[in-house]
């Protein structure tokens, strides 16, 4: 992590202790797997241990409004993540990351750090999008039936949270990844067959 001279987190300047000349590994536990953006050299099936996969992010914007929130996923401290790894080529780093905080950082609610993850060939060390706990958007202390009625509820420019949620349990299975905690969400909010009102 790095600070402004006033001690506020600066996270609109990306700033990770890369190496030049390099290439870049990123990690996706998200809309990252299935739609990364950005170009890349190979993709690999990865785990990231020390965090999971959870929603535990308000979104007043694409899935809320600030009066109803809705909630997107975020990587939260325990357990362990499987997702996909990218590997950018050197000459693409500079050009992906920018995008990359284009595209995450656009409230600063992620942490972007640089962890050990495990692919099938062995360790890598990634950039991995983790959940700032101490942002305003971060709500890792609601309970399972909270967490439910506000996915079940939200509704934001890129449409209904339930969608989020069911789109994104429907990629996971058709990447093979399993997640338990993820499925048994989308089972339940999905007994209601709209958003109530």
């Amino acid at each position: 992590m790095w600070w402004m001279a006033d001690g506020h987190h600066d996270w609109k300047t990306p700033n990770l202790p890369l190496v030049p000349g390099e290439p870049l590994w990123v990690f996706g536990y998200g809309s990252l797997m299935w739609n990364p953006g950005f170009p890349h050299l190979e993709r690999q099936p990865a785990v990231l241990h020390g965090y999971h996969r959870r929603f535990c992010v308000l979104s007043h914007r694409y899935r809320g409004t600030p009066e109803r929130p809705g909630l997107v996923l975020g990587l939260d401290r325990g357990g362990s993540c499987r997702g996909i790894a990218f590997k950018v080529a050197p000459e693409h780093v500079p050009e992906v990351v920018a995008y990359l905080w284009d595209r995450e950082m656009v409230t600063g609610v992620y942490r972007p750090s640089l962890k050990q993850i495990r692919l099938p060939s062995g360790p890598v060390t990634a950039c991995c999008f983790l959940a700032d706990r101490r942002h305003r958007q971060y709500c890792g202390a609601l309970d399972h039936d909270q967490t439910v009625a506000m996915i079940r509820t939200g509704i934001g420019r890129s449409g209904p949270n339930r969608d989020y949620l069911l789109n994104t349990v429907e990629h996971l299975r058709e990447l093979g990844i399993r997640d338990g905690a993820l499925f048994a969400l989308a089972k339940k909010v999905a007994e209601v067959t709209e958003p109530v009102a």
